[in-house]
C-alpha cells in the first residue's frame, strides 16, 4: 500500500478531471484544506517527534533546508504542489521547469513513508485534488495529449520511487534522520501553505474550518 496509494491518487485525479471536467473550484479548494491540515498533522504527530528523538541537534537546521529547497522548488513550479497554477495560455510543449520540479517533490515526499505508513495516506491524498488541478489546467492550456500523459503518470510515480530508494540504497537509510527532517521541512511549508491559500482572500469560512478540523482527527486516529 506505500507504494500504490500515492500512485493510484494522482492516476484517479488524472482520470476524474479527464472525464468529469470539474468545474467547482470551491470543492478543491476544500479538498485541498483537508490533505493540507491531514499532511500537516501526520508530520506534527509521527514525523517530527521521530526525529527529535534521535538527539540529532542538527534536526532544526534540516527541517529549515527543507523548507527553503522547497521555496527554491516553487520558484520554477510556481506554486503547481499545492494547487497554485494559474494562466490561460496554450502550451505547445512540456513545461519541463515546472515538471523537473514537481518530480523533485513529489519523489522526497516518498523517503520517509516507508518508515510512516501513515504517510502513504497523508501524501495519497495530498496528490488527488493537485492531480486534479494540474490535468485540468494542461487541458485548458491545450498541452498535448501525450505530453500530459507523460506528465502526469511521471509524477504518480516519483513518490513511489522515492519509497523504493529510501527501502533499499544503504546510503539513504544511513541518514535517514536528516533526510526525513528535510521532508519535514517541505511537507511543513506545503501544508501550511495549502491551509492559508485554500480560500479567496486567505478567508476562513465554516466549510474550510471544518475539512481542517476533520483533517486533524483524522490524523489523529489513524
Amino acid at each position: 500500500m506505500n507504494y500504490l496509494l500515492p500512485l493510484l491518487s494522482v492516476i484517479l485525479g488524472y482520470v476524474i478531471a479527464l472525464l468529469l471536467k470539474p468545474k467547482k473550484k470551491k470543492n478543491l479548494k476544500l479538498l485541498l484544506a483537508f490533505s493540507g491540515s491531514f499532511l500537516l498533522s501526520i508530520t506534527v504527530m509521527h514525523l517530527l517527534p521521530e526525529v527529535y528523538e534521535a538527539h540529532n541537534h542538527s534536526v532544526g537546521i534540516f527541517i529549515m533546508v527543507g523548507i527553503l529547497f522547497q521555496i527554491i522548488l516553487e520558484f520554477f513550479s510556481k506554486g503547481a504542489e499545492h494547487g497554485h497554477v494559474h494562466g490561460h495560455d496554450k502550451i505547445a510543449r512540456m513545461p519541463w521547469l515546472l515538471f523537473i520540479s514537481l518530480c523533485i517533490h513529489a519523489f522526497l515526499e516518498g523517503f520517509p513513508v516507508g518508515h510512516h505508513h501513515d504517510l502513504a495516506y497523508g501524501i495519497a491524498i495530498h496528490h488527488l485534488p493537485i492531480a486534479i488541478i494540474l490535468t485540468t489546467f494542461f487541458i485548458n492550456a491545450e498541452l498535448n495529449k501525450t505530453a500530459l500523459f507523460i506528465f502526469m503518470l511521471s509524477f504518480a510515480f516519483m513518490t513511489p520511487l522515492g519509497t523504493f530508494v529510501s527501502d533499499n540504497v544503504p546510503f539513504i537509510t544511513q541518514y535517514h534522520t536528516e533526510i526525513t527532517a528535510v521532508v519535514i521541512g517541505i511537507l511543513f511549508h506545503i501544508s501550511s501553505t495549502i491551509i492559508f491559500e485554500s480560500s479567496e482572500g486567505h478567508k476562513f469560512n465554516i466549510a474550510k474550518i471544518s475539512m481542517i478540523i476533520l483533517g486533524i482527527l483524522l490524523a489523529v486516529f489513524v
